[in-house]
């Protein structure tokens, strides 16, 4: 009833002769904790609000929730037009904060792009400085943004929480996540990580091949909820201690390792916009390979559908390391690999933050390629 005629109200006092713009923020609290909020939001449109030269923004970080809001058995259907509003990319935020393609790609994985984090980020400053200054504040946005995100969603006890942390904590296999989570029973990490998989909080990934595969491996979807689980999370107690000192160093011990792993979604999906292009074809699924021993990992592999591919289109390795390219060496291990899926010579590619210094690849990229993928229109 209140709910009723709060909204009876707004609709009296806005203007009949002019437009006006509501914003109603934080949309799923209001279904989950408002009585019959998505009823009264239909009615009040429907005889009040519609008839008025209205712009209503409905907003909400809860995508599946946002999601159901105008699905076809809920009161809202069809009368609102879904938009995602995406963090920033890498180019915006290399354009932002005065950094080169290579930190501009650090910056991304470290901040996701959220403007909160990025505005912390004094212009020009490298990473290092960056984390300097976010370790030494307790209430920093890099700190806290984390914890409110997962707070609104998550219980503290929740088992998704406990199971977020494991894959957080690098855990990838449904095996190695349930030991991690405390041993959990099968079919409660089931529901867990199907919470988080439909929240798109993780991705479940399978290998990317011509065979099919039941190896499916658990990631955090944002790297910088993945960062903050890392290497944030576990230590928030020393950091409110003021010794982000200790914290800092951790990271440093850890950061080529870490990064390694965290740029591979972000250099697929840059591929992925930056394709076609002279020496490979647009690939309409671009993914990785891996085995159950790891014996076989291939960092890139472009195909025409997934997870079962019809034809490989390329096959590719990244190296993201400060002062070693990608050499010799490491084509020799790709070849390999490629040997242990397909006969057939399909092209090979390699991502160098460092460049290459080998021949036999059919294309190399490195950070200036990639983040161009994001500038255009």
């Amino acid at each position: 009833m209140r709910g009723r005629r709060r909204v009876g109200l707004l609709a009296e006092i806005l203007p009949d002769d002019r437009p006006s713009v509501v914003v109603i923020d934080e949309v799923p609290y209001l279904m989950n904790r408002v009585d019959a909020f998505e009823g009264v939001l239909q009615r009040a449109w429907d005889r009040l609000l519609s008839r008025k030269p209205v712009l209503l923004l409905l907003v909400g970080s809860d995508l599946s929730l946002m999601e159901a809001l105008n699905s076809y058995d809920r009161p809202f259907h069809q009368r609102g037009r879904e938009m995602v509003i995406g963090p920033l990319n890498p180019a915006d935020i290399g354009e932002m904060l005065d950094l080169p393609p290579a930190a501009a790609f650090d910056a991304a994985l470290i901040t996701g792009g959220l403007p909160l984090i990025c505005a912390e980020w004094r212009t020009g400053a490298d990473v290092w400085e960056f984390l300097r200054d976010s370790l030494d504040n307790p209430i920093s946005a890099l700190l806290v943004s984390a914890e409110r995100s997962l707070a609104a969603e998550f219980p503290p006890q929740a088992t998704s929480r406990e199971v977020l942390r494991a894959i957080g904590a690098g855990e990838r296999t449904f095996t190695n996540i349930a030991r991690a989570a405390g041993g959990i029973a099968h079919t409660t990490l089931i529901r867990a990580t199907d919470v988080l998989i439909e929240k798109r909080v993780v991705a479940a990934e399978l290998p990317l091949s011509l065979r099919p595969s039941k190896e499916r491996r658990y990631r955090v979807a944002d790297s910088y909820l993945r960062f903050w689980l890392t290497f944030l999370d576990p230590h928030l107690a020393e950091i409110e201690r003021m010794r982000g000192d200790l914290t800092l160093s951790r990271i440093k011990e850890q950061w080529t390792s870490w990064r390694g792993r965290a740029i591979e979604p972000l250099v697929r999906e840059s591929l992925a916009r930056l394709l076609p292009d002279a020496h490979l074809p647009a690939a309409p699924a671009i993914g990785a390979y891996w085995t159950r021993s790891n014996d076989v990992e291939i960092d890139l592999v472009g195909a025409d559908r997934q997870p079962v591919a019809k034809q490989l289109l390329f096959l590719g390795s990244i190296k993201w390391l400060e002062n070693s390219a990608f050499d010799s060496h490491d084509l020799a291990v790709l070849q390999k690999h490629r040997a242990a899926i397909t006969d057939e010579p399909v092209p090979l590619v390699a991502v160098s933050r460092n460049g290459t210094s080998c021949s036999g690849l059919q294309a190399a990229y490195g950070p200036g390629e990639l983040l161009s993928a994001w500038r255009r229109t």
